[in-house]
């Protein structure tokens, strides 16, 4: 039995998509996964399964979400050895708990790959954010009081790639791994 992790994109989010995790711990239970969590409010499960093939994984949870809570909500699964990984494989600059900085993970919803994300985002403005891809993810770091003059602030949420990622803190994805 293998450990993974489900990063749901966009729910719950200012009053829309709602999906309470009670519900959604039962519905991941009902698809026989095993030893399921939540944590926050944000569609973060990680839960127990054999199935080894991810995207047929995701594939079931899309369409659990679907039947039982009439949402199409992008689902983002990973191994959590190979979270484990690319926390281990974290540039210098990310993560290291200073309030200054906002360190995020941006995960990259299949198809869609980095060189999409860089060619629509563009480039990370120099001084104010950090961007470094590793596997399906890519480590965005930057400083907290200049937000909104940052590049990649308003496009991932905005530009047409933003239905594509799913992005977690540094804290959230840490404490993830840890349960």
């Amino acid at each position: 039995m293998k450990r993974y992790i489900a990063f749901l994109r966009g729910i719950n989010i200012s009053g829309k998509n709602k999906v309470p995790m009670a519900e959604l711990r039962q519905g991941f239970e009902k698809l026989d996964y095993t030893e399921v969590k939540t944590y926050l409010n944000s569609g973060n499960v990680i839960f127990s399964s054999d199935e080894a093939d991810t995207l047929k994984t995701t594939s079931r949870i899309e369409e659990m979400i679907k039947n039982q809570f009439s949402l199409d909500i992008p689902v983002f699964v990973i191994p959590k050895e190979e979270l484990e990984d690319i926390l281990h494989h974290a540039p210098d600059w990310w993560g290291d708990e200073s309030k200054e900085i906002y360190d995020n993970l941006i995960f990259i919803l299949p198809p869609a790959t980095f060189k999409d994300v860089y060619n629509e985002i563009g480039e990370p403005k120099g001084g104010l954010e950090k961007v470094k891809e590793y596997k399906e993810t890519i480590f965005w770091s930057f400083n907290r009081k200049d937000y909104q003059k940052t590049n990649w602030w308003s496009k991932t949420a905005s530009a047409d790639i933003s239905s594509k990622l799913t992005i977690r803190t540094a804290n959230t994805v840490r404490k993830i791994v840890g349960m």
